[in-house]
């Protein structure tokens, strides 16, 4: 395929995707998306906006130093801080793209920007040839532009092309236009702003279920790159899914004549791993990735099935990396097959994680006969890829007692700066029992906003996951824990989120 054919694409789920309500990933777990989109074949990672906060510098930094195949890129406002602080952040990238970007609707530039057009693109020439003068390669994005008058996006992008930038961005970023509408602005953007060399590329929000729809249709117009997130995930609705844009460019390759560097096998693991580090679950009717997406129930679609696939599969699972078998490990297993499944999952561990994820392994075959894939990735979220480098508070023991003529109590023992402390409560509930002897413990009282549990698997002897998210002020942080025994698992992922609450208020330096 010519290389006028290859679609690039533009995975922003580190910095977009991250922005989704209740969605707050540390540096350690963007570093372990990073090197799984990496294997997937990603063109180029939007990392973070490093002018955003000390945490989002400090994640596209790391990712920068370890990540090295991809292009690495930073957002930035037309701001000289934000563009310094790109350029800083991205500075041991092997490759690095700064992505700056400014508002062009009316709406945008009258109540949000407070500027007029010819401020703006004032704005434009500062900030684009700014970020020339750091990186060669430079993206630029005319926010809203879907909602933007196209005479002036011309003006506009023209400028941008002229102070250095090399990718051209339309985003329909409230998720407003329709396909073929948005097809044909496109090709008439691309046709007016004709520059040999540069690539257009598409930035698609799903306000209205469309983001997909509206980037195969940039693509069909001429786009050549792709901006998008595992899962769909971003702003209000998300945004265009990656895996639904990849196998829609590769199945219907006679309509599109375009197609990716995507290694699509790989994009069940990647949906697994964001939606377990994420901690938001992919619906199970998801296009490519969801747990029914292959599934066959009906009678006449099984009777087709068994007579021939293609009558209700336009994709095979292998091709997406769907599995057919669900293969056990057990305590007979050695450390390669068992680092070998860990990879098959998507997660990229170093040698000294990998030794901790054996022993885990090794425990937890003492306690069940069958450990399943579920088991494996809880333990590994749970015990060896930390939330938080440093863990104020861990749990050392606990007691619950609960019976029919009484109230459930709990008694907690949290190890804190080489002390143990206790605390015991009452509760409605076992769990509830619980978190409130830790609140006893703790010198602020985070709000629960959200709780739930689930099994890592469908046996009987499967471990409970718990996943919470606690607010503190403007603060909202996440906890998951995994144990065979439920209670444990739901004290494992409060404490993860307390201590997260510390991390991330340290970070922003806001007293607890």
């Amino acid at each position: 395929m010519a290389d006028s054919d290859i679609v690039r694409v533009f995975d922003t789920t580190l910095r977009d995707g991250e922005q989704a309500a209740r969605i707050n990933l540390n540096t350690g777990e963007k570093v372990q998306i990073a090197r799984q989109l990496e294997r997937l074949r990603v063109d180029i990672i939007e990392a973070g906006f490093p002018a955003a906060s000390p945490g989002d510098f400090d994640a596209v930094k790391q990712v920068a130093s370890e990540v090295r195949t991809p292009v690495i890129a930073g957002l930035a406002r037309t701001t000289e801080s934000d563009i310094t602080a790109a350029g800083e952040a991205l500075r041991s990238a092997a490759r690095s793209r700064i992505h700056v970007f400014i508002a062009t609707s009316p709406i945008h530039m009258e109540y949000k920007l407070k500027m007029t057009p010819s401020e703006v693109l004032r704005e434009v020439e500062i900030g684009v040839r700014l970020a020339s003068g750091i990186t060669g390669d430079v993206e630029f994005s005319a926010e809203d532009a879907s909602r933007s008058d196209i005479d002036f996006l011309v003006d506009v992008y023209s400028l941008a092309v002229e102070c250095g930038a090399r990718t051209l961005n339309i985003p329909d970023t409230v998720g407003y236009a329709m396909p073929n509408e948005f097809g044909e602005f496109c090709g008439n953007i691309i046709s007016k702003v004709s520059h040999p060399g540069i690539i257009w590329s598409v930035h698609c929000h799903n306000d209205l279920g469309l983001a997909v729809a509206n980037t195969l249709a940039a693509v069909r117009a001429g786009a050549r790159q792709v901006e998008c997130t595992i899962n769909g995930l971003g702003e209000r609705a998300g945004n265009a899914s990656m895996e639904e844009i990849v196998m829609g460019l590769r199945t219907r390759s006679d309509h599109f004549g375009a197609d990716t560097k995507i290694d699509t096998a790989k994009f069940f693991s990647t949906s697994k791993l964001v939606s377990n580090l994420t901690g938001v679950p992919v619906q199970p009717n998801k296009a490519i990735v969801g747990v029914n997406a292959f599934a066959h129930e009906a009678g006449i679609h099984q009777h087709g099935m068994l007579c021939n696939r293609a009558t209700y599969e336009i994709m095979t699972p292998e091709s997406v990396g769907s599995p057919g078998t669900d293969l056990h490990l057990g305590k007979h297993s050695g450390r390669h097959a068992f680092n070998e499944r860990v990879e098959l999952l998507g997660y990229q561990l170093t040698s000294d994680q990998k030794a901790k994820a054996f022993e885990y392994f090794k425990v937890l075959c003492d306690k069940k006969k069958d450990v399943s894939d579920g088991d494996i990735e809880a333990f590994l979220l749970d015990r060896v890829i930390h939330a938080t480098p440093e863990r104020r508070y861990e749990l050392k023991d606990y007691a619950v007692t609960v019976g029919s003529g009484g109230k459930p109590t709990a008694s907690i023992t949290l190890s804190h700066k080489d002390q143990e402390l206790t605390e015991a409560a009452v509760g409605n509930g076992p769990v509830d029992a619980a978190y409130k002897a830790i609140l006893k413990l703790l010198s602020f009282q985070p709000e629960l906003t959200e709780f739930r549990i689930r099994a890592t698997s469908e046996q009987a002897d499967a471990q409970g996951e718990a996943h919470v998210i606690l607010r503190y002020k403007e603060i909202k942080a996440q906890g998951r824990g995994a144990s065979t025994d439920i209670i444990e698992a739901t004290i494992r992922a409060y404490l993860e989120a307390v201590n997260r609450l510390y991390a991330t208020a340290a970070a922003r330096e806001v007293t607890i």
